[in-house]
């Protein structure tokens, strides 16, 4: 049975667990109402140390026997437990898993299991990893700081971080026959990237502005919506001229060129008239003995972080344009293309989309900002349709 006794005028408790006896002082003066208020709280402590729920921390979070007392229960319950540790099964789960992946997702995964999740969970059974442990573990990750600036993980990297670990305990929870601990844990709230397409007249000011030498590449990125990867994988051997068509089949990620990031990425782009004649001038500078189209000067594929660092970004800041990403390259094509009345179908095609939603999700919000005013397509119709009705009349 658990005691109540003074300090200095404070209530402190003691009482045993995992065969330790432990004394924690309150902030409760010693008054009948506060020994009855404590002795509540005695008993559902104990009443949860039989169950087996009760979670030391909860209760007195400064404590420093509180870390000391949750070493020894995790060390008893892995004895009792008959599964894998966490890191016992990851690496059997990574082994399996791994053949479903591209190249550089496997290198994503690894890392994030070797950064974060190992570390963490280390030798702790899979059974035995609960929902508070998996919270806590969110939490701490938004205390990690990354780069020279020493940044925050975003709430999406958190997520990404977290997606591993769901599928590695849901496939162990199916194995072992335990309850899954992810259930009713909902992804971070993540802020939305801002979509900054350009203007065609935004676009022939920067054509005009960026260096020479790189005018090629960003012409065929602004009217094909290709992504990063995917242009600078670009081989001449998927380029046809004749036809007018880029093949994009495959992909430069961490500097390897693998497959496309997804099925559906998998497409034959049409080249409009300027996409063409920036190949064919392009074919003249590297296509008698270059295996990629955009290139260095010893045949290697581009570096886009030194390009963004060295080309895009000053000739944003020369021409006065708001700061933005280079991949807004390919939200101005997704945006010109539906401006022009192009099919929804075809542009989605060309963007390597599945269907239509991602299109008018993300971009038909911009496209009455580059041809017209709101509506106007709709008066347009009326007043044609109120034309006909006078010459009706009239008649």
């Amino acid at each position: 049975m658990a005691s109540i006794r003074a300090r200095n005028g404070k209530l402190f408790v003691d009482f045993k667990y995992l065969n330790q006896r432990c004394r924690e002082m309150t902030n409760l003066e010693d008054t009948p109402a506060n020994r009855k208020k404590l002795n509540l709280a005695m008993q559902k402590i104990e009443a949860e140390i039989v169950l087996d729920t009760f979670d030391y921390q909860t209760y007195f979070p400064r404590s420093r026997k509180g870390k000391e007392l949750a070493l020894i229960k995790r060390k008893m319950d892995e004895a009792k437990s008959k599964c894998p540790s966490f890191t016992g099964f990851t690496e059997v789960w990574f082994k399996e898993k791994q053949i479903e992946w591209r190249d550089s997702y496997k290198r994503k995964v690894r890392t994030t299991l070797q950064n974060y999740l190992i570390p963490y969970f280390a030798e702790q059974a899979v059974d035995q990893i609960n929902k508070s442990d998996l919270l806590a573990f969110r939490a701490s990750l938004a205390k990690v700081k990354h780069g020279t600036q020493q940044k925050s993980l975003t709430a999406s990297r958190i997520n990404q971080i977290m997606i591993p670990l769901k599928m590695i305990l849901d496939e162990a929870a199916e194995r072992y026959n335990f309850d899954a601990p992810f259930r009713n844990i909902k992804s971070l709230k993540e802020n939305k990237p801002k979509v900054m397409p350009f203007t065609l007249d935004e676009i022939f000011r920067f054509l005009a502005a960026v260096r020479p030498d790189f005018r090629n590449y960003y012409t065929v990125r602004f009217f094909t919506g290709l992504r990063t990867s995917e242009i600078d994988g670009l081989r001449w051997r998927n380029v046809d001229l004749n036809r007018r068509q880029i093949h994009i089949v495959e992909a430069l990620v961490d500097g390897k060129v693998e497959g496309t990031k997804t099925a559906g990425s998998t497409r034959v782009v049409q080249m409009s008239v300027h996409v063409y004649e920036a190949l064919k001038k392009q074919n003249a500078v590297t296509g008698d003995w270059a295996e990629y189209v955009f290139c260095s000067s010893k045949g290697k594929p581009l570096a886009y972080r030194n390009v963004n660092r060295r080309i895009w970004h000053p000739t944003l800041m020369l021409l006065g344009l708001e700061p933005r990403r280079a991949y807004e390259t390919r939200h101005t094509a997704a945006t010109i293309w539906l401006a022009a009345g192009e099919n929804p179908e075809w542009i989605a095609r060309q963007l390597g989309h599945s269907n239509t939603e991602m299109l008018f999700r993300v971009y038909s919000h911009y496209v009455p900002d580059l041809t017209r005013k709101d509506g106007s397509a709709f008066e347009a119709l009326l007043q044609q349709s109120a034309k006909e009705l006078e010459v009706t009349n009239e008649e």
